[in-house]
């Protein structure tokens, strides 16, 4: 286990910048935080999907350490005299909204603490309102296209092949008929503004979402929504049309501005933390962990803010493809981990030279 004072300020570090991003930090915030918790793996669990309920055992961190970092969550929170606000976690069904449950045996004393996030004692009570219900808000209903060959419904008995719509109640698998979701149309996913327009109109919708075997998570697919809402939706799209190209086109500049600012203060932040790393190289490294859309460490919230560990991730990342046998070691069949610690001499030998010659 780290040292209390490295863990310490491992905590305090998360803690801070999770109240940052969100307004509050409770236990599930942190964990994320820490990288002890996959926020993927909580999205899940709050669309419902069975095999991330409950969560607690998706936490990847000993007994003893994991006391020790709520131990020190508390101090941290107690020391700063945070406000409490309690919030439920919740899903939405066709039957209404229901609590998830984070603890294996749902034990009612852990599900409070999980519960409990921490706010500045500052916040007023009308803003401290706002955010118990922003908390407590549960997500919108989610519908499964299937990709397992064997789900039935639980009520009916019908078959659900791959590729059909499932909709989970209470960890039960229910055809669109009986969850009363067939009268609904699909709207695939692309046009933001056709999505947002026909989910307002629309008095019952739900998220349409898909597992994805490669990269081991759900992703969203689309929108069922009622035929006369999408109708409505397309009608108020192409009124505007011309509008929002013109619009586009400015925010894609605007975004080409950020983009590249992003890489120039990457680009800094890199040789600060690497003063010898040649200055192509440290450009060449900001531009792949910033692209856009990549999901690389330099669109992460902590690449964004030139987080020193997140600087020091796409450095290795670099130095592991570009200067060591790394990616011939993984041609040749080499298990991923085998082959880090073949080329850990070698990566460590580029880092020192970087960081100290």
């Amino acid at each position: 286990m780290p040292s209390s004072s490295s863990l310490r300020e491992r905590v305090v570090t998360a803690a801070e910048r999770a109240l940052k991003q969100g307004g509050s930090v409770g236990p599930l915030e942190l964990l994320q935080e820490l990288g002890f918790l996959y926020p993927g793996h909580v999205n899940d669990w709050r669309k419902g999907a069975p095999q991330y309920t409950p969560i607690e055992p998706r936490i990847q961190c000993g007994a003893a350490k994991l006391a020790e970092v709520y131990r020190l969550f508390a101090e941290w929170a107690a020391a700063k005299g945070m406000k409490t606000v309690e919030a439920e976690y919740s899903r939405r069904g066709v039957g209404g909204v229901a609590a998830l449950q984070v603890t294996a045996d749902g034990n009612d004393e852990r599900e409070r603490f999980f519960r409990t996030h921490y706010a500045s004692a500052e916040l007023s009570e009308k803003k401290t309102e706002r955010l118990q219900q922003k908390l407590t808000k549960a997500p919108d209903l989610v519908v499964f296209i299937t990709v397992a060959d064997d789900a039935k419904c639980s009520e009916c008995g019908v078959e659900i092949t791959p590729g059909e719509f499932l909709f989970l109640e209470q960890q039960q698998p229910l055809c669109v008929g009986c969850a009363d979701l067939d009268h609904l149309v699909f709207l695939p996913a692309g046009d933001t503004a056709m999505t947002r327009r026909a989910k307002k109109h629309s008095p019952l919708s739900a998220v349409v979402v898909k597992f994805n075997r490669s990269r081991k998570r759900y992703e969203r697919q689309g929108l069922l929504v009622s035929s006369e809402a999408l109708a409505q939706a397309e009608d108020e799209c192409i009124a505007d049309a011309d509008q929002r190209a013109a619009r586009r086109e400015v925010a894609a500049v605007h975004r080409v501005v950020l983009d590249q600012r992003l890489v120039e203060q990457m680009t800094a932040a890199i040789l600060n933390e690497f003063p010898h790393c040649p200055a192509t190289e440290a450009r060449q490294i900001a531009a792949h962990a910033a692209e856009r859309g990549s999901g690389r460490v330099g669109r992460s919230a902590a690449g964004r803010e030139l987080d020193p560990k997140a600087i020091t991730l796409a450095v290795i990342a670099h130095i592991r493809h570009v200067h060591t046998n790394y990616d011939s070691l993984l041609m040749r069949g080499v298990d991923r981990q085998d082959a880090r610690e073949q080329i850990r001499g070698s990566l460590d030998t580029v880092l020192s030279r970087w960081r100290d010659s």
